[in-house]
């Protein structure tokens, strides 16, 4: 956290308040180095003791600057008489949980993980532009584009500071692996992806629902539609894997992303960048040309985008929203209820495919946890949800792609017919 003004607050009078561990902090005066996600908590009213937590895990600077905010012990009584039947219960068995996991070390991260995980990147690559020089364009585009989908895993590992321990080194590693590996801003995706596990699936709040105009994963979030953006999102649940996801990849690596870097003025993302258009002309351009280039360059990407975007998809976007006034969701109920996993498979081999991340509910729980722990305490946080008369949600990955493109397409059809 970092101090400074909030002009439009100072100017109105307005006071922001966030509720941490029974004590009501004034952050009117607060610039949050993390974004807007702050401005949730107070905006709404919500506790934000479990979130303030689980971002912070490893941040001593974030625990001083709250410390030095002006505070005031909360109302707790007033507070619990707007709770939900159990919930003051369920989340003070949920610190103690997790304090109980990280006394057991399960937030400490594996270096050598961290190294297996890089090489193995490497490995896809190197093997994938071999391929792709020597000829063979069906199985280098499949090494290469799963290798920078896998970028795209391990760089999210990387925004939530759980690769190594070390802030500074996590986020050098996501910022080149993201910008080489996937041509993308590790900045842009720290700010957007917190405000999702904020509040996942909260209509105005959860970003990941603002899809549009490619695609609406709930008829929610369609106000207004002319006749061919309701024609495109009938058709989206095919057009999903044909073009769409390409097409976001695309938006993000040439306008979005670059047009952040940018404005952040951020050069270590910007020469992340650069290295990635550099490899790509020597290693490719040079032998093919600049037409061929770009068609290869097209379905690599193509194939980049469906893997990940795919996978992310069955996670969230088939399961119901929260309305924008309901304040009454917790941390615990966010992953409970609006966030699914999908089961390891025979081997185990979804873990792999998914980078662990198939386990999204222990992910939106412990969001600073390495990933590769979750399975190992999986059936622990099955059992702390059945003791709060909660549902752990798990699918076999069959059924998750299923439910997910059912999704689109109900919801193209509904958008279609309104």
């Amino acid at each position: 956290m970092g101090k400074g003004g909030d002009k439009s607050a100072a100017a109105t009078g307005a006071t922001k308040e966030v509720t941490i561990n029974g004590r009501v902090y004034d952050i009117t005066n607060l610039k949050h180095p993390g974004g807007s996600v702050i401005t949730y908590y107070s905006d709404t009213g919500i506790d934000a003791t479990q979130a303030f937590a689980n971002f912070h895990v490893r941040s001593k600077k974030a625990q001083k600057m709250l410390e030095l905010l002006p505070s005031k012990p909360a109302d707790t009584v007033a507070a619990k008489k707007k709770m939900l039947p159990g919930q003051d219960k369920l989340l003070e068995d949920f610190d103690a949980f997790t304090e109980q996991l990280r006394s057991e070390g399960f937030f400490k991260p594996s270096i050598p993980h961290v190294i297996y995980r890089i090489t193995e990147l490497l490995v896809l690559h190197v093997v994938g532009f071999w391929l792709l020089r020597a000829g063979y364009f069906v199985p280098a585009l499949i090494f290469l584009g799963i290798g920078t989908g896998r970028c795209g895993w391990l760089m999210h590992e990387g925004g939530h500071y759980s690769l190594t321990g070390n802030i500074a080194v996590d986020r050098m590693l996501q910022v080149v692996i993201y910008g080489v590996g996937c041509g993308m801003s590790g900045a842009w995706w720290r700010n957007q992806h917190n405000k999702h596990h904020s509040m996942p699936q909260k209509l105005g709040h959860d970003v990941d629902l603002n899809t549009l105009p490619l695609l609406a994963f709930t008829t929610k979030v369609v106000k207004r539609a002319g006749f061919s953006q309701k024609l495109w999102i009938k058709l989206q649940a095919y057009l999903f894997p044909v073009i769409i996801n390409l097409m976001v990849a695309l938006g993000w690596q040439l306008y979005l992303h670059p047009r952040h870097i940018a404005r952040i003025k951020n050069g270590a993302e910007a020469a992340s960048l650069v290295v990635r258009y550099i490899l790509w002309t020597v290693l490719v351009t040079a032998q093919y040309g600049v037409a061929k280039s770009a068609l290869l360059y097209l379905a690599y990407n193509w194939v980049g985008s469906n893997y990940i975007f795919i996978n992310f998809a069955v996670s969230h976007t088939h399961l119901d929203v929260v309305p924008k006034e309901d304040v009454s969701v917790d941390w615990v109920r966010y992953a409970a209820i609006y966030t699914m996993n999908v089961k390891p498979g025979p081997l185990k081999w979804v873990n792999w495919w998914m980078s662990y991340l198939n386990f999204q509910i222990e992910h939106h729980l412990f969001p600073s946890m390495p990933q590769y722990r979750f399975p190992l305490i999986s059936s622990r946080v099955k059992a702390f949800f059945e003791k709060h008369g909660l549902k752990y949600d798990q699918r076999s990955y069959p059924e998750a792609i299923a439910v997910t493109f059912k999704n689109m397409h109900k919801v193209g059809s509904d958008v279609f017919l309104g």
